[in-house]
């Protein structure tokens, strides 16, 4: 693609990544195939190649973000099914991030838009702030309907979002270091995760039990917290900077004490921003370089049990599960194959439904920004699951889990919970009433 940026415009750092970037773009159009909001709307401008031509103009006529252009950039899930699918190596994801600082800076919102995503950005990065919030859910529920109608279909999603039933306290709550019982083959950091920890603190600890069995101590670093990825797709880059710097801080004070081998992490979400923190901080003189390194051990928890051998599952099971690949598993990570080889060693019977590149409508906040077209791709995704006739559905990513969950009654895990239980953890809640068909290997004993 020609650009037309001037010589004083190219002095930006942000324009000139902006310009090496849209020089990759051929206008193929194979992105369009591929892209969940162009399957369903089939307007070019909510394609990539669409919306791609649109911040081209922004940023080469050096204007504010346009009512357009805002409009179309917010209906990115940012899937990054493009990327998978370009046969330029369009860098998408980072184009569309500086896309939405621009818009964050320049852009005209409404009250209502500022303040709902205000509102994301003070709590859901915040366990404590998050969990108080959660528990008055219930009082709010009945009033869902109102609020659509009043305008408020953002405070109506959260409302469907939150737990109808009191979520168990996580087991590993807070920092401290889990020892493993066995020699110790590996040390490892945990990234605990913001949401996570609140709506399913099971995932943690099904993480830390099956590392701790198998010779890895476990770190949770007391000062870290959310990774950022939340407040960064809306924008707010300031604050993605100062929550992944808080990470760098509170890890790289672990590892001059002792190195450590890798940073878990059980979100793919989190995951895709983590490893990307080299180039969140690049700008930043005292973190580039610590940033990077870190960056370079983030691993998916799959990721590292694919490199780490298991042995024998302790259970063996006869339930078939559908697996779902996020989108930040799959194009975030490119990691395909790990999650699916990892159940069916444990003994499931893994299914794969059609349209796995489609994204399920979770995509961080976009369930709650974006309430209805993240309806439609939920649907779409719930009947392509159970077109597969699975017993249970895994997946690895707590968004996705949450989104899927409440358009099926099948019951849905992450995947770590699976193979926790198939080597010796307890039966993942949910999935009590299917305790009778996993069998216990003898020389085993059960948890």
């Amino acid at each position: 693609m020609q650009t037309n940026f001037t010589p004083e415009q190219l002095q930006d750092p942000r324009l000139a990544e902006a310009d090496s970037i849209l020089k990759r773009c051929v206008h193929c159009g194979l992105c369009t195939a591929t892209c969940s909001t162009y399957v369903l709307l089939g307007d070019e401008r909510d394609s990539p190649r669409g919306r791609i031509y649109l911040m081209k103009d922004m940023f080469e006529r050096d204007r504010d973000a346009s009512p357009e252009v805002q409009f179309h950039v917010d209906r990115c899930l940012s899937c990054l099914s493009c990327m998978t699918t370009c046969p330029g190596g369009v860098d998408y994801m980072h184009l569309v991030d500086l896309a939405r600082s621009h818009i964050e800076e320049t852009g005209k919102r409404t009250a209502k838009e500022r303040f709902v995503r205000g509102l994301l950005a003070r709590l859901i990065p915040y366990p404590e702030r998050f969990r108080k919030v959660l528990a008055l859910a219930p009082l709010g529920r009945p009033f869902a309907g109102l609020m659509k109608r009043a305008g408020f279909p953002e405070l109506a999603a959260m409302l469907a979002l939150a737990p109808r039933e009191r979520v168990p306290e996580g087991r590993f709550r807070g920092p401290g270091t889990a020892v493993t019982s066995d020699k110790r083959m590996k040390r490892v950091l945990l990234l605990a995760g913001c949401a996570q920890q609140v709506l399913r603190p099971e995932i943690n600890d099904a993480t830390i039990r099956l590392l701790a069995r198998n010779g890895v101590d476990v770190i949770v670093p007391a000062g870290a917290g959310c990774c950022g990825a939340l407040v960064h797709h809306m924008g707010r880059e300031s604050e993605a900077v100062a929550q992944a710097k808080k990470n760098v801080d509170a890890w790289w004070k672990v590892t001059e004490r002792e190195p450590i081998d890798a940073i878990i992490i059980n979100a793919s979400g989190c995951g895709t921003t983590v490893k990307d923190y080299g180039h969140l901080l690049r700008h930043e003189p005292e973190y580039a370089e610590k940033a990077a390194k870190l960056a370079a051990l983030a691993l998916d928890i799959t990721e590292f049990l694919t490199r780490f051998d298991l042995g024998a599952p302790h259970r063996w099971s006869s339930l078939r599960v559908a697996y779902h690949s996020a989108c930040s598993m799959q194009h975030g990570q490119r990691i395909t194959s790990e999650p699916k080889t990892l159940l069916k060693k444990a003994g499931f019977t893994v299914l794969e439904p059609p349209e796995g590149h489609i994204c399920c409508g979770s995509a961080g906040v976009y369930n709650i920004l974006q309430p209805e077209l993240a309806g439609e791709l939920r649907t779409r995704k719930v009947a392509n699951i159970e077109s597969v006739r699975p017993d249970i559905v895994a997946a690895g990513n707590l968004g996705c889990i949450t989104q899927i969950g409440l358009g099926t009654h099948l019951p849905i895990v992450h995947t770590v919970e699976l193979l926790d239980w198939a080597y010796g953890g307890p039966v993942p809640r949910g999935l009590e009433n299917f305790k009778g068909f996993v069998s216990d290997v003898p020389g085993h004993v059960a948890a």
